[in-house]
């Protein structure tokens, strides 16, 4: 490696260019120094360089890019300022508090007509077609009264790009507290008046002072049972809480409990499976480890429970403090007492109605649907015919008809099996569309009887013995026959082998011709040049046939063949 060797600096004076001298070369001692200077910096052992602004420049950073070049400024130290958004080149936005002016200006109100303003209104921040009020009959031009005021020089805001989308924009934060101490000043009224109320209860001697001090203690606002809402307890129908019903993944799932498709119903939305899905296995709902939605909802005292929660809000509603956490004793007792008086005022009023009016024997009557033979049950059924909302499943039924009873018979045919057979359950009987005889007929042994459809199938004939001459011209007909037969095969044998060796003659005359055409063809192709040729990629190539094998075998030339000379001609 060459010595650096020190530039000599050109003087630019002459040029009228003050300061572009080329920097020195510096020496082998300084460059190493420089060097070990920069790897010190980078693992952290020496402090990092500094720029002009008093930041530490990152010692990774190349030089190319912390460093400004020579020719701009030489006495410049290294700094990343250039890399940074020029101030003098920056967009200015409006401030966050900037918006435009609201209202008109009510100081500056003028008493007559300006030259230049609007001819409607008589303001001079817009014109006629500009203006917004009322057109008047008389402009205020020509009146010189009821000069508007001039609105407000708007300012020309620029936005940047979050500017553009703050949905606060222009907001002002006094309108907030001006909402504030409205409701502050409701408050103290609320206040004001309810002190005014007790004092006023106290003076009249309703309220004692013990119990004016538990009401003040109950003005608070943490208190625990009866004021604060408690999700699930206070009933409000403005508001929903929503929780969502969600399982262990280690539980069965509810529409693998049972996969027949007629059990209960699985309702994928909600996840909920309402009636049991072992309803229809014959097993023990208390045995199973699950029972449907409505078992787990409507066992034990869920029923009552849900019966005296709706009536604790149904007092709360009427001004009775009661509350079904908060005092579950004094709730019970006048749930109890509520249900005698509520029975007692029925049955009151039923026989105070019945002594009026009379009517004892239409209550006495049947059910209206044993005399009309209809109800009115509520039934719901969805696209497909099953019961969603009713008293009882509907059966799943076929396309045909089902539980036809004939002749006399209590079941259907197929409802016995026996040995193989089916029959009627009721007379055991295994033929189909018999007359029923009921007990008689099981206690009679069935097993001998045919089956209907058997009994229907002809016995086959007996054959009766040929005589000897029957059976001698039998013999004769059949020799006949055979000769018969064999006369035209052989008739027939000839003629198709004369027309075979017809056939194959043609054929092995159109070989020979084609075999000559190819021999041609080659001799001609080994006369052209190995790189004029064609190429034979695109024929098409299959099996020669036994005639395309016979001509080339006729026409093959042997070397050693003594006569292969008079071949050609």
């Amino acid at each position: 490696m060459a010595d650096p060797v020190v530039a000599e600096q050109p003087s630019a004076s002459s040029e009228g260019i003050v300061g572009l001298d080329e920097p020195k070369k510096m020496t082998r001692e300084d460059w190493r120094k420089k060097k070990e200077l920069e790897e010190q910096r980078k693992l952290g052992n020496a402090p990092a360089e500094v720029d002009e602004e008093g930041k530490d420049i990152n010692p990774h950073i190349p030089q190319y890019i912390s460093s400004v070049p020579w020719y701009i400024d030489p006495s410049k130290r290294p700094t990343l300022k250039h890399q940074r958004p020029q101030t003098e080149n920056e967009k200015q936005f409006s401030a966050i508090g900037e918006w435009y002016k609201r209202g008109v200006q009510e100081n500056s109100v003028s008493t007559k007509y300006r030259k230049g303003a609007c001819e409607n209104c008589g303001a001079m921040t817009h014109k006629k077609k500009d203006c917004l009020e009322r057109p008047r009959k008389v402009g205020a031009r020509y009146t010189g009264t009821g000069i508007a005021p001039d609105e407000h020089a708007q300012v020309q805001l620029s936005m940047d790009y979050d500017g553009k989308r703050d949905r606060w924009n222009g907001y002002d934060p006094e309108e907030h507290q001006r909402i504030v101490e409205e409701y502050a000043k409701v408050d103290l009224a609320k206040r004001t008046l309810k002190a005014q109320k007790l004092q006023d209860e106290l003076a009249s001697g309703k309220l004692d002072q013990s119990e004016r001090e538990h009401d003040s203690e109950g003005e608070d606002e943490d208190k625990y049972a009866d004021d604060i809402d408690m999700p699930g307890q206070n009933f409000d129908s403005k508001r929903r809480i929503t929780v969502r019903n969600l399982r262990i993944r280690e539980d069965t799932a509810k529409y693998l409990r049972n996969l027949d498709p007629n059990s209960s119903y699985y309702d994928p939305k909600t996840r909920a499976m309402r009636e049991n899905p072992y309803s229809n296995t014959g097993m023990n709902p208390d045995e199973v480890g699950y029972a449907g939605d409505n078992f787990v909802r409507y066992s034990g005292d869920t029923i009552s429970m849900a019966q005296t929660q709706l009536f604790a809000w149904e007092a709360y509603e009427k001004g009775s403090e009661v509350h079904l956490q908060a005092d579950p004793t004094k709730l019970e007792l006048l749930h109890r007492s509520f249900k005698v008086k509520k029975e007692d005022f029925k049955e009151k009023q039923r026989e105070s109605i019945l002594e009026k009016y009379g009517g004892q024997e239409h209550l006495d009557a049947p059910p209206r649907e044993l005399l009309l033979a209809q109800t009115e049950d509520y039934m719901e059924y969805s696209r497909h015919g099953a019961v969603l909302k009713g008293l009882e499943k509907a059966v799943a039924r076929s396309k045909y008809e089902e539980d036809v009873l004939i002749n006399n018979h209590t079941c259907i045919w197929g409802s016995y099996w026996k040995d193989g057979f089916w029959g009627y359950k009721c007379c055991h009987s295994m033929v189909k569309q018999s007359y029923c005889t009921g007990e008689t007929g099981i206690q009679i042994d069935n097993s001998d009887c045919v089956p209907f459809e058997e009994g229907l199938t002809e016995m086959p004939k007996e054959e009766q013995p040929k005589t000897l001459l029957e059976m001698h011209q039998e013999k004769l007909k059949d020799k006949k026959k055979k000769k018969k037969n064999k006369k035209n095969k052989k008739h027939s044998s000839d003629s198709s082998d004369s027309e075979d060796e017809e056939k194959k003659k043609e054929k092995l005359k159109k070989a020979l011709e084609a075999e000559d055409k190819r021999v041609k063809l080659v001799e001609a192709m080994m006369q052209l040049d190995e790189r004029k040729r064609p190429y034979h990629s695109l024929k098409e190539v299959k099996a020669p046939t036994e005639e395309e094998l016979e001509a080339f075998r006729m026409k093959r030339s042997r070397p050693d063949d003594p006569m292969a000379s008079f071949l050609g001609q």
